[in-house]
């Protein structure tokens, strides 16, 4: 079964609020034009660059709002600070697997892991209760253009 993008968001600064969009650009091997971690990443030691592991982060509104319900809020998608919010995937699963968000090709690198500072912006709950539930970070290996409504399937490269 195929997942759908709900939600595309942003943030130009680090501690900037997540905006949502209408639809992003997103660009192989340096994220989301426009966004906080959109330049490449640099070895320290040979000033090449590395495998990215940060291109994306993704989360399941399905997890968002079972963890409002369970705290009884209603915190916005956007500020748990991941990029793509979707609906009826198991990210998790995506995990050292490439998949499709629309026409882009993207590559599972790891859990995104919620932080003490997700859990001091956002509610103290954050901590332990999304801990492998925070959704994932992927890779963008073919860029495009990806907005709500988009599927999200994984591939078989």
């Amino acid at each position: 079964m195929a997942g759908q993008v709900i939600e595309v968001h942003t943030a130009s600064l680090m501690d900037a609020p997540a905006q949502a969009q209408l639809a992003a650009i997103l660009e192989a091997g340096h994220g989301i034009i426009g966004d906080r971690h959109y330049l490449p990443q640099q070895s320290l030691e040979m000033g090449t660059r590395q495998t990215r592991k940060e291109d994306i982060s993704i989360i399941s509104a399905d997890e968002l709002d079972a963890f409002n319900t369970k705290f009884q809020l209603a915190i916005p998608y956007g500020e748990f600070r991941r990029n793509i919010i979707t609906r009826d995937i198991d990210l998790n699963a995506l995990v050292g697997k490439r998949f499709r968000i629309g026409k882009v090709l993207c590559e599972g690198m790891e859990l995104c892991e919620p932080c003490s500072k997700l859990a001091r912006n956002v509610n103290r709950n954050v901590l332990p209760h999304l801990v492998g539930r925070a959704g994932i970070r992927a890779a963008i290996i073919e860029g495009g253009m990806v907005e709500p409504g988009d599927k999200i399937e994984a591939t078989t490269l």
